[in-house]
Formats: C-alpha cells, structure tokens, sequence
C-alpha cells in the first residue's frame, strides 16, 4: 500500500514538473530569438530616451534604462529598474560599455548571461527607436 503511495506522489511530482518547464522553455525561447536589430545608429537625434522590456511571462527580465545620445552617438547607458535579481549591474554594465563603444547592439552577451543580457539589449533598443531620425 506504502509503494501505491509513493508512486503516484513520483508521478504527480513528474507531471508537475514537466508542465513547470514547458512554461519556463516558452520564455526562455522568447528572449533568446529577440531580434535587436531595427535601430540605424547613424541615425540618432540627440537627447535622453527612456527604453523598457517587460518581455517573458513572468517579467523576470523586466528593466527600464536611461539612454544618452550626443552628438548623433549613444555616449551613456544607465539601468533605472531592473527585476534582473542578485546584482544586475554586473550583467548589464559589460553590455552597456561594448554598446557605448562599438555603437551597435550587436555586442556579446555575459557569459552564463544570455537571456538577461538579450533583456537588457531589448530596453536599450525600445529606448533608441525615440531617437531614430
């Protein structure tokens, strides 16, 4: 009778957690197919625009940036919010300083980073699509 017991908690603890990771794969594969590529750098209007991404179902990515633009170039990048978790400034800032300097959002991800860089890239990229000439 103890091992009819067992059994269905295993596969009630099965099921569930297969079901779990069918959720979580959707909003993994959301955020590694984002796009990022509809902002011409060579066409910034100069000023501060605010970007967000609020993407995946359960927002765990969600970040709001400030992004600065002189001079036709983006020259500053700063995180307003972030649901990132432990220390998202050491995921993002990396990212921030290769966009800064190579002016593209086509940069590396942080190692072991992938998914949270990809949101951070999206928020830059919501905020530089205001400054499209």
């Amino acid at each position: 009778m103890g091992w009819i017991i067992a059994l269905i908690i295993v596969v009630v603890l099965g099921a569930g957690g297969v079901i779990g990771w069918q959720y979580i794969a959707r909003e993994h594969k959301e955020a590694v197919s984002l796009p990022l590529n509809a902002v011409d750098f060579s066409k910034l209007a100069d000023g501060v625009y605010v970007g967000e991404y609020e993407g995946g179902m359960y927002k765990w990515r969600t970040n709001k940036v400030e992004v600065t633009v002189e001079g036709g170039k983006v020259t500053a990048i700063s995180l307003l919010t972030s649901k990132f978790g432990e220390d998202p400034v050491k995921y993002v800032d990396p990212l921030y300083v290769q966009v800064v300097e190579k002016q593209t959002l086509q940069v590396d991800a942080v190692s072991g980073s992938t998914l949270t860089s990809k949101a951070a890239l999206q928020a830059i990229e919501n905020a530089l699509l205001q400054a499209m000439k």
